[in-house]
């Protein structure tokens, strides 16, 4: 009997009972619940990532200009779905080296597998022609490719879309500050 009554112990403490399969359910399908908003479609998530790139790279061009007391632009070029950075004056074509990848500071939406989505609709820079904007040697924006001129930016935007989500970078007057905001 005593033989029996262990037998039966054993079996019982080796399965899971109604109410821990129950728990364990409920507890997955709160996750998932909490999971799903999070996730979003590849091409919002590509839309974020360009800006994010974009507020980041102004910003570089924005320390560059300041820590080498130099005026540096960053061109934009909505119809090629691409930008770089350049050391003034920008219309010598000087093209700054990446500090990271080997080669001039281009970024070009197409040929980034995870940004292929996204399409640089405008950067509009108190609606100047040349799509640029430039830093002096204090991190003032100026709009076009050259500070020199004396043209302060009073407004400036970059709008980049992906199907039916939209970004905009803004760029602040005076003091250059980058946001990011949805339409």
């Amino acid at each position: 009997m005593k033989d029996m009554m262990k037998l039966s112990c054993r079996f019982r403490k080796r399965g899971f009972t109604l109410i821990e399969i129950i728990m364990v359910v409920v507890i997955l399908g709160i996750v998932a619940f909490m999971a799903i908003p999070m996730v979003s479609n590849a091409a919002d998530i590509q839309v974020r990532a360009a800006a994010n790139r974009i507020a980041a790279d102004i910003d570089y061009a924005k320390s560059m200009a300041i820590t080498h007391q130099q005026s540096y632009s960053v061109v934009f070029d909505p119809a090629n779905e691409s930008y770089d950075i350049r050391v003034e004056p920008a219309s010598s074509g000087d093209v700054i080296d990446h500090p990271v990848n080997p080669g001039a500071f281009v970024v070009d939406f197409s040929t980034i597998a995870n940004l292929s989505r996204v399409d640089l609709v405008d950067a509009d820079f108190d609606s100047d022609t040349s799509k640029a904007i430039t830093f002096d040697y204090l991190g003032s924006p100026y709009h076009g490719t050259s500070a020199a001129v004396g043209k302060s930016l009073n407004t400036g935007q970059i709008t980049l879309q992906a199907d039916n989500f939209t970004l905009v970078v803004n760029v602040e007057p005076v003091t250059g500050y980058v946001t990011i905001s949805g339409l």
